[in-house]
């Protein structure tokens, strides 16, 4: 009985470790498709770092306001996961790379636009994200700008990947285990 108990507790500290890890730490994401080609690849799975930027806290449907902890600005050419804003259930993951910066100057067909941040009396900073394959349009040109709230971390590395086209026991790419961004 008392090895039974030990196990049940070892095992339920185990799974809140697990879910505290997952919901502070880090999260994967798997890629579907090929809109992120050439850097990804249908079958990737991607670590996020959700503390690269500061941990997000709060937020529109929270008791408290937006804020981040151990907060860290955001760099051009960093592939950022970010919730879809046009998304209300905040379960669509989107991966783009920063392009703008908060009170940078963009030409965007044709007409000159200021990001907006929160120097200049914005309700909060925005970043200007676009999908790494241009022909993918799920990016900043089709939801516009994208509020700091939304983004989650940056993708660190891939983890590893398999071809969904082929079995479970095939299609494994080695080539691609802990692959650093």
């Amino acid at each position: 009985m008392r090895k039974t108990f030990r196990f049940l507790l070892v095992l339920l500290a185990s799974l809140l470790l697990m879910l505290v890890f997952r919901s502070v730490g880090a999260m994967l994401l798997t890629v579907e498709g090929n809109g992120l080609s050439p850097v990804f690849i249908a079958g990737d799975r991607i670590l996020v770092n959700r503390w690269s930027y500061g941990l997000r806290v709060g937020g529109s449907e929270s008791l408290f306001n937006y804020g981040r902890i151990c907060k860290q600005p955001i760099a051009k050419g960093d592939i950022v996961a970010f919730e879809n804003p046009q998304d209300s259930t905040h379960n669509e993951i989107l991966i783009c790379r920063c392009k703008a910066l908060p009170g940078d100057s963009l030409m965007i067909d044709g007409t000159m636009m200021i990001i907006p941040s929160l120097n200049n009396c914005a309700e909060a900073d925005y970043y200007w994200l676009e999908a790494i394959n241009p022909n993918n349009p799920v990016d900043s040109r089709s939801l516009g700008l994208i509020a700091e709230e939304h983004i989650i971390g940056r993708a660190a590395f891939i983890v590893y990947s398999h071809d969904p086209s082929t079995p479970v026991w095939s299609g494994w790419r080695t080539d691609r285990i802990l692959l650093p961004l």
